[in-house]
């Protein structure tokens, strides 16, 4: 019999509130074990993000327990749960557009600035060349793609266990989603957890172990990656298969 990874991230009945009244997540199990690549996939408004942001830190649950490593997170400040080895790449990137790609990587190591980072610089700058040679430039004159690729570095910056990406092709031409997807793959190999959220199911799932579909703040289904390739359900509500 074949031994699981242990779970890294454990969600377990959470709930979770906008405001007074918007009921966001109703109960939500998953898991991500270490080494995977885990995707969340359903349609818009689904949750998708709540889940991220209760993860981070951002949104606290109202019920429910969320578990990183063993230890449960709701009531830890974010910046703390990123000492912990959990980083989030946010939906629409949400770099610094005035500040350089220099200054944008040393933001996402912060917490780490006693140490020596050079390492991380060249790891960052092997995986994304360009960024090596934009490293003067603001943020804010980067290509959408360049601006993808230095979220994601800025993330690796802390040297995270587990990668949160939230919808890393979201308005990416072709050529630059195919490249996103293989650094994503070559980040996994080298021994980095990966919880991808991803409104394009077929490369979400291609490029997962398992997965999750999430419907108005519910996981309908949960499966291993290529079984839900193959799922008439999934195929025709988000494969835009019929």
């Amino acid at each position: 019999m074949t031994m699981q990874p242990p779970a890294m991230l454990e969600l377990s009945g959470v709930h979770a509130v906008y405001g007074k009244k918007i009921r966001a997540l109703k109960g939500v199990c998953l898991e991500v074990r270490a080494g995977e690549v885990v995707a969340l996939i359903g349609n818009n408004g689904a949750g998708k993000t709540t889940i991220m942001k209760t993860v981070a830190g951002l949104l606290q649950p109202t019920l429910g327990v969320v578990r990183f490593q063993g230890r449960d997170l709701p009531g830890t400040a974010p910046d703390q749960i990123m000492r912990m080895g959990l980083s989030l790449v946010p939906e629409g990137r949400r770099i610094f557009p005035r500040l350089t790609v220099m200054e944008n990587l040393e933001m996402g190591a912060y917490s780490r600035r006693e140490q020596d980072l050079s390492r991380e610089y060249d790891h960052v700058f092997h995986l994304f060349p360009v960024l090596g040679k934009r490293r003067s430039q603001f943020g804010g004159t980067l290509s959408g793609g360049e601006q993808q690729m230095l979220a994601m570095g800025r993330a690796l910056m802390a040297a995270p266990k587990l990668l949160m990406l939230d919808e890393p092709s979201m308005g990416l031409a072709p050529v630059v989603v195919d490249k996103i997807f293989e650094i994503i793959e070559l980040i996994n190999k080298e021994g980095v957890t990966v919880f991808l959220v991803e409104q394009n199911a077929k490369r979400a799932l291609r490029a997962s172990k398992r997965a999750y579909v999430l419907e108005t703040g519910e996981i309908v289904a949960a499966a291993d990656s290529a079984v839900l390739l193959k799922d008439a359900a999934v195929q025709k509500a988000y494969l835009g298969l019929h």
